[in-house]
């Protein structure tokens, strides 16, 4: 009974048919448009730009937000976060090629202090060196070129929603093999533990948001205790999307191609680290969770195509309908990459690096090097 296919089938299949049908359609990837008219007034806005030994990229990081085709008030700070490759000077060589020292200015933060993850810090040193008051905050990662209407596009999205946090998934590379591989599973998984239908939906509990890029409304941040409400986090942007949206604030996240991250990931060990970084936390550091996590992905990616191999021609029908369920929903991610059809096939693959990653990311963290990001530990220890 154990053994028998049409027995076992049947979970892997009931798995697919909820993620195809009940799952908030977060595989039906929709870029992010919005048909822009004037506003009676553009609020006044600040960038914060938070860079830790960012010099490959951050002087295109800098030109595109000086390039920034917005009709209010727009400054931005970039926080050195005590870089040693001379991110400060090409930030502000960027900013000054770009005509744009006035509005583009350069802020050392200070030592870390216990109890901050790195990040959160930097970002909070930024709020703090804003000398004018703003309406909205809007966060960068020094490693992503912006069109130049995207802060203009959010603007008037959050101001005609009335959002208090609206969020971009930025487009990251997808060059290299390990890249084509991996990178748009990230996506899709992504998606799929924060659909963007639950997370606007102010009756759903779902709240996610994509860190590279968000815009903010500066009460919200004042009514949620500002940063020092996520100073512990590794994962920040879903962590603020849950306080804002928990203290009433209404939040989004959309898909961009016209936002580019420049950070590239040759290597199967540059994605490792990428998912080791968070994977382990949002599992909530515990030992049962992980093993449940485990047998997930197993049961849901790869059970049916051992099933398929195993048991040529039987239970075909819930082993097929699976399989299509899985390929299709996929599909659509490979498509937004530009990718041929047959990667829509390599999911479980990616499904199997996510789980060594994964294992790889608690191993760190019990080792107390979990977290690990530009050369620090940052994932607190949690009794589980």
């Amino acid at each position: 009974m154990l053994l028998n296919p049409n027995f076992i089938a049947i979970l892997p299949l009931a798995i697919w048919l909820y993620l195809f049908f009940a799952r908030g359609n977060f595989w039906q990837l929709h870029e992010e448009t919005v048909d822009l008219k004037p506003l009676k007034r553009w609020p006044r806005v600040a960038a914060i730009v938070p860079a830790r030994n960012e010099a490959e990229t951050i002087e295109r990081a800098i030109t595109s937000l000086a390039k920034q085709d917005y009709r209010g008030e727009f400054a931005a700070i970039v926080v050195d976060d005590h870089s040693d490759d001379g991110t400060a000077e090409l930030a502000r060589k960027a900013a000054d090629q770009s005509n744009a020292s006035g509005r583009i200015s350069m802020h050392s933060a200070r030592e870390l202090p216990a109890g901050w993850t790195g990040k959160v810090w930097a970002m909070n040193e930024g709020v703090a060196a804003v000398e004018t008051a703003p309406e909205y905050f809007w966060f960068v990662d020094a490693d992503i070129v912006h069109a130049p209407d995207t802060l203009r596009r959010l603007v008037f999205r959050a101001e005609s929603d009335s959002l208090d946090l609206a969020s971009l998934m930025v487009l990251l590379q997808a060059k290299s093999f390990p890249e084509r591989l991996l990178i748009p599973s990230f996506l899709y998984f992504f998606l799929m533990l924060y659909p963007p239908n639950w997370v606007s939906d102010r009756n759903s509990r779902a709240a996610g948001a994509a860190g590279g890029c968000i815009l903010l409304r500066r009460a919200a941040l004042d009514r949620i205790g500002g940063m020092a409400a996520i100073r512990r986090e590794v994962i920040d942007d879903c962590a603020l999307a849950r306080l804002v949206k928990r203290g009433g604030g209404n939040i989004w996240v959309g898909l961009t191609r016209s936002s580019v991250s420049l950070r590239g990931y040759n290597s199967f060990a540059d994605i490792r680290d990428l998912i080791a970084r968070v994977a382990f936390t949002e599992l909530r550091y515990s030992f049962l969770v992980l093993l449940g996590a485990l047998g997930g992905l197993f049961v849901t990616y790869l059970l049916p195509w051992l099933l398929f191999f195993a048991f040529p021609g039987e239970a075909w029908l819930a082993v097929d309908t699976a399989i299509a369920l899985m390929a299709a929903t996929f599909a659509v991610t490979v498509k937004f990459y530009g990718l041929s059809w047959p990667w829509a096939l390599t999911l479980p693959i990616a499904a199997l690096f996510y789980g060594y990653a994964t294992c790889v990311s608690a191993v760190r963290y019990w080792l107390g090097r979990g977290g690990q990001w530009k050369g620090r530990a940052q994932a607190p220890l949690v009794k589980t």
